[in-house]
């Protein structure tokens, strides 16, 4: 199915936006009420239209990079999830507080060039203004210099990234510790983290604000944080793409769902309305999975009774996406039904018959399909024939629609046989796509090396050309960019 721009890149923004609280062990309302802070700030502080418009743009983008580096935090930390929580915390016996203290802060800085580069990309790829895109590549600069990954200084740090930290650190540690703490530790960092004449704002304001939006918390966000950047339309892949980064084992994991979704809807001669709801809700029945672990994601045998738990909240997490997002909660009621078996065996509902629409059979179906056809870190890809007999025999058993699976199978055989559609391949070469292809899926160059019989120093080299063409220098951004041009 074609990309079509019919959504709203605030719709895009505030999924991203949900993707990255969850991802940062927030509550799914953190970047929302930090927009709202921020803007506090920003007006008290006298910015003008167009910088109150990049605040809140920053303030739903700040952590749109983080699927991009849980793959690394993970190995650094353990748990991305709740190790980035603690983080934000400010807890002292947080684990990136120990990595620092080993004198390893290089990883970290390493960890926030991905962030931030990944998230400077989105905002171009949703074409909003130059200067949101400047603040979010240095979003986590301080005023001191401290910060990374670059080290920048004083006016040199965009007015956005000090309004936006400042706002969302209000946001966080009046809920963990209160707001008076809150505000004697932000007064602290005045000069430091933040300029010391906006911290005064919060001193004087912040209150007053907190207490406005408690108020606020019930209401609809949407008309506060429209711009007229954000009123234009944009497609919804981006969000794929996005939950994609996370494991980069499920590199176009999500596309491919969304793609054997309306195909087979096709088949089944479904209007072309549900196939395009269908399609979409595959795209995004991701998105609860940020919410879980690498850690977790990456286990290879039998999952603790802990685990299994929060992976069966993964589809009530996309769900209340849904709640969030009125333009995309007819596809989250959706996707919230990805793992759903007919015979009540699934989760998170343990839902059954007739329970179960059309569309979510068709939906999860396909997820079940794709995730046969792809390799995992603890096993290959089942062949075409191996994933048929599978999914057959789990309908035989009751699980999925059989109807569906032959739809599903018949269709996905047809595309396979289907002449094989030219990609746009930019500058880059056969070699360097298939390179590419590898990276993007979590390869080292030994193994890429390894895999297509050409030298280390050859992969290097192929890597260094790709980056340069794509105007990236970390794996994650040409990751999201190949993603977007049509080359994985």
């Amino acid at each position: 199915m074609e990309e079509e721009a019919d959504i709203r890149v605030l719709d895009v923004a505030k999924a991203l936006a949900f993707i990255g609280d969850l991802s940062m062990g927030q509550p799914t309302d953190h970047s929302v009420r930090t927009a709202w802070l921020a803007a506090q700030v920003a007006a008290d502080a006298g910015y003008g239209t167009n910088q109150c418009d990049v605040v809140k743009h920053v303030s739903l983008l700040r952590w749109s990079g983080c699927t991009a580096n849980a793959h690394g935090f993970a190995e650094l930390i353990g748990d991305d999830v709740a190790g980035r929580e603690a983080m934000l915390a400010r807890r002292p016996d947080s684990p990136v507080a120990a990595v620092f203290a080993r004198g390893e802060g290089a990883s970290i800085s390493g960890l926030a060039q991905i962030h931030c580069e990944v998230s400077g990309e989105i905002a171009r790829m949703l074409a909003l203004d130059h200067d949101t895109e400047v603040a979010l590549r240095n979003i986590f600069e301080n005023r001191d210099g401290s910060g990374f990954p670059n080290h920048v200084a004083g006016d040199g740090v965009p007015q956005a990234v000090s309004t936006v930290s400042l706002a969302g650190d209000l946001e966080i540690l009046s809920r963990v510790y209160g707001l008076d703490a809150a505000l004697t530790l932000l007064t602290k960092d005045a000069g430091s983290r933040y300029p010391a004449e906006l911290v005064d704002l919060v001193a004087k304001r912040g209150r007053q604000w907190h207490e406005a939006l408690e108020h606020e918390a019930d209401h609809d966000f949407d008309g506060f944080l429209t711009t007229d950047r954000t009123q234009q339309l944009t497609s919804p892949e981006l969000i794929a793409d996005v939950i994609d980064l996370k494991l980069p084992w499920m590199t176009q994991y999500s596309r491919r769902v969304a793609q054997a979704c309306a195909r087979c809807c096709a088949a089944l001669g479904v209007a072309a309305s549900t196939q395009r709801l269908v399609y979409r809700a595959g795209l995004i029945h991701g998105m609860g999975r940020t919410s879980v672990s690498n850690s977790v994601w990456n286990t290879s045998g039998k999952l603790s009774a802990a685990a299994w738990e929060k992976i069966r909240l993964v589809p009530y997490w996309t769900q209340r996406a849904g709640k969030n997002i009125a333009a995309l909660e007819p596809e989250a009621a959706i996707a919230s039904f990805a793992y759903e078996r007919l015979d009540g065996s699934g989760y998170f509902r343990s839902a059954s018959g007739r329970e179960i629409s059309l569309e979510a059979r068709v939906l999860s179906t396909a997820v079940a399909w794709i995730a046969l056809r792809s390799p995992r870190p603890w096993r290959a890809a089942l062949s075409f024939e191996e994933a048929a007999h599978t999914l057959t025999k789990e309908a035989q058993a009751g699980r999925f629609d059989a109807d569906v699976v032959v739809a599903m199978t018949s269709s996905e055989h047809a595309a396979s046989v289907r002449a094989p559609d030219r990609v746009k391949r930019a500058t880059l070469s056969e070699r360097e796509v298939d390179v590419l292809r590898h990276i993007s899926q979590g390869a080292s160059n030994k193994e890429v090396a390894r895999t297509l019989g050409i030298s280390m120093s050859t992969v290097g080299t192929h890597v260094e050309k790709v980056f340069r063409k794509l105007e990236c220098s970390t794996r994650a951004a040409a990751t999201l960019k190949a993603s977007a041009m049509g080359l994985l």
